[in-house]
């Protein structure tokens, strides 16, 4: 809070009078006195002052905070002379230095106005991008969250002596975005705040072109919608800047990778992607790891509260079968067939052979094998959500009765018969 032009003059006055052995004080336009260094009537006008000091008083002019004023400046008898200039360079530079002080400083609105937009600014979008701009922020290019846990290295107890602790953090949570800013080359491209706790947010400009140092030939980049473009490129980024710090800070990092979402107030979502993320992969993943929703297996889908990012998760795992109806009525039916082979090819009237080479395809497709317990759990409720929420992907219409009662490609009469007995007993 800025402080009042009585309460800087109060400060002025006293710090004066012990700097220069006098007696000062402090009139507001109207000629009142607002503050002095000893008691004094606070009534007194300024031509009663003029008759009641020396007549060596110093008149020297005050504005602050919108108000002008006067300091009087009158010599003791045990003072040495005072000049008027060095008196006002005196003045003049312990108003800077309140004025300084009131002011906030640019990182701190900077960290604040970032804080709040991550968290769902009320605010328009308009108005949010006239205020960036005014901090110096391009807020207009499409951009996700990395999200910087480096809490072990900006909280660390290994106080250093001549900072406050306040200040020690704020020291080193700036030396992290000075080398994240580095490491992307363009200051532009890269805007950073530290919001608290220990945790940098980083709006990384993410389209192609932006991301086209960590992109390869070879990427088959899944765009089941614009939020997970580029999202392999980005965790590249992450990776590469992971090494980076935790060789320059040698300390415990984690860093939690946010989608894309439209318009500027689509920073707020990436925000809770990169912290699900971040939460749940330390949880489960392990430390010094870049955590990114598609990454986090089983734990995506049962750690996350909000269900439209659960429904977006399993459209984009399954989105590389989403022209492959053949796969998909292959993966129905082994889950079907609790994952055995022989009964899943018998019921496709498919070879054995035929059905692994399917699977095979699957993994390289979603990097997912249908095999692995785990992979299997994830595509296993990712095809439940789709198909929850209105995806048609030809999901197996056979009850459970069906299982026992309806005889497998190749199943005599009898085996059948004694399958139906053995499941009814």
């Amino acid at each position: 809070m800025t402080p009042s032009f009585e309460q800087v003059a109060t400060a002025i006055a006293g710090r004066l009078a012990q700097l220069l052995a006098a007696q000062v004080s402090v009139l507001n336009e109207q000629g009142s006195i607002v503050a002095m260094s000893s008691p004094a009537e606070t009534s007194v006008s300024l031509h009663a002052i003029h008759s009641q000091v020396d007549v060596k008083a110093l008149q020297i002019p005050m504005h602050f905070a919108g108000q002008t004023g006067a300091l009087l400046i009158a010599p003791s008898a045990q003072s040495e002379a005072i000049s008027l200039r060095p008196a006002q360079m005196l003045v003049e530079l312990m108003l800077s230095q309140v004025t300084a002080i009131a002011q906030p400083d640019q990182h701190e609105l900077k960290n604040k106005f970032i804080h709040d937009l991550l968290r769902g600014s009320n605010v328009s979008e308009i108005n949010l991008l006239r205020e960036g701009q005014i901090l110096g922020m391009d807020l207009t290019r499409p951009r996700a969250v990395i999200l910087i846990d480096a809490a072990d290295y900006i909280l660390s107890t290994i106080a250093l002596r001549e900072l406050e602790p306040s200040a020690q953090i704020l020291r080193r949570a700036q030396l992290v975005i000075s080398s994240v800013v580095s490491f992307f080359h363009l200051p532009n491209d890269t805007i950073c705040a530290y919001i608290g706790d220990g945790e940098i947010a980083v709006l990384k400009a993410s389209s192609t072109q932006d991301l086209a140092a960590w992109t390869s030939r070879d990427d088959e980049l899944k765009q089941v919608d614009a939020s997970w473009a580029n999202l392999i490129a980005l965790k590249r980024a992450g990776a590469a800047l992971l090494d980076r710090l935790r060789g320059e800070t040698q300390t415990t990092i984690n860093l939690g990778i946010g989608r894309y979402h439209p318009t500027l107030k689509g920073l707020a979502s990436s925000y809770q992607d990169a912290r699900a993320a971040l939460s749940l992969g330390k949880r489960f993943s392990g430390q010094n790891q870049v955590h990114c929703l598609d990454g986090l297996g089983i734990a995506a889908f049962v750690g996350l509260s909000h269900e439209r990012t659960k429904i977006d998760l399993a459209k984009y795992l399954l989105s590389p079968l989403d022209q492959e109806s053949e796969l998909l009525e292959t993966l129905d039916v082994f889950f079907f067939e609790n994952c055995c082979l022989s009964t899943t090819a018998s019921r496709l009237s498919i070879h054995r052979n035929t059905l692994s080479y399917r699977l095979e395809k699957i993994t390289s497709l979603t990097g997912l094998d249908p095999r692995r317990f785990d992979a299997a759990m994830q595509i296993r409720l990712a095809l439940f959500l789709r198909s929850l929420h209105g995806d048609v992907n030809k999901l197996c219409k056979c009850t459970i009765a069906d299982r026992w009662d309806q005889p497998h490609i190749g199943q005599t009469a009898d085996e059948t018969c004694r399958a139906a007995i053995h499941h009814r007993n």
